[in-house]
């Protein structure tokens, strides 16, 4: 039996009966294939990667979301991800309004790899099927209380949260900063570009005083700036996430690789239904 990873997300039942139904048909012994997914690791990866499951669920229609959870989805996608990219010679890469190839695909396979990697990335894309905007009320002095609003979509917002808590609560604003950054950089690149420059003549917006503009340069750079200090926090050593994070500031170039991977071959004009955005 293989060795367990931290973090791995977790099947529902619903789950276990979609893969055992779709991966292994002509079983007798369900229950025991739904068994070995849950206890064995190896298994796991076989079934979530055999071709009949990738095939299911990208042909099926959006309604198969409502009977098999985003973890299952995602896991499913990335693991095939992986396994395309492994006999692929190149990664290709948003140059403005081009498309160029980039030989880096090894370091891509590597880092996907990594099983703590390829669970934090099926948890980062399961966690934007829902976009929230939340108000909180915080203390700001004793008996001062100040309401804040945030969306979890947006890193200015949540930027400022932050600034609002003491440290020891920060860690999970921190990680969502970071998340955000590698989501729209590898899913919704276009995002940093309209948000930059105009489309078209791709000219520089001007700035705006109440919103930072930001390009991709500037969504790695927060990106990475954040994942350091979600990967120093005392909760992430607590949950066996430091690593991960680690490697994420290291490699948050390659990491939105295996998203924009996702997004063009699988999701195409899925993406803003998939992910609740309503549009790009």
């Amino acid at each position: 039996m293989s060795q367990r990873t931290p973090n791995v997300p977790r099947l529902t039942e619903a789950d276990l009966d979609f893969i055992v139904e779709v991966a292994a048909p002509e079983a007798t012994d369900r229950a025991l294939l739904k068994r070995l997914t849950l206890e064995d690791e190896s298994f796991r990866k076989a079934l979530i990667g055999d071709e009949r499951v990738l095939q299911r669920v990208t042909s099926a229609d959006e309604e198969l979301l409502l009977r098999i959870s985003p973890s299952l989805y995602f896991e499913v996608l990335l693991r095939n991800a992986q396994k395309e990219l492994s006999t692929a010679s190149h990664t290709m890469e948003r140059a403005g309004a081009q498309r160029v190839p980039v030989f880096d695909v090894a370091q891509v396979v590597d880092l996907l790899d990594q099983e703590p990697v390829l669970y934090y990335l099926t948890d980062l894309l399961s966690s934007f099927t829902r976009i929230e905007s939340r108000v909180m009320r915080v203390r700001v002095r004793p008996r001062v209380w100040r309401r804040i609003r945030f969306n979890d979509m947006d890193i200015d917002s949540l930027i400022r949260f932050a600034a609002t808590l003491d440290e020891e609560q920060r860690f999970a604003v921190y990680k969502r900063i970071a998340d955000v950054c590698l989501f729209v950089t590898g899913v919704f690149p276009e995002y940093a570009h309209f948000d930059y420059r105009y489309p078209g003549s791709r000219a520089t917006r001007p700035q705006v005083s109440w919103r930072a503009r930001r390009g991709m340069e500037e969504y790695e750079r927060e990106g990475r700036r954040f994942y350091r200090l979600a990967a120093e926090h005392p909760v992430a050593r607590g949950a066996e996430l430091s690593g991960v994070l680690t490697l994420l500031h290291d490699r948050f170039g390659v990491a939105r690789k295996p998203l924009d991977f996702v997004s063009e071959h699988y999701l195409h004009y899925k993406r803003s239904r998939v992910f609740g955005l309503g549009g790009t």
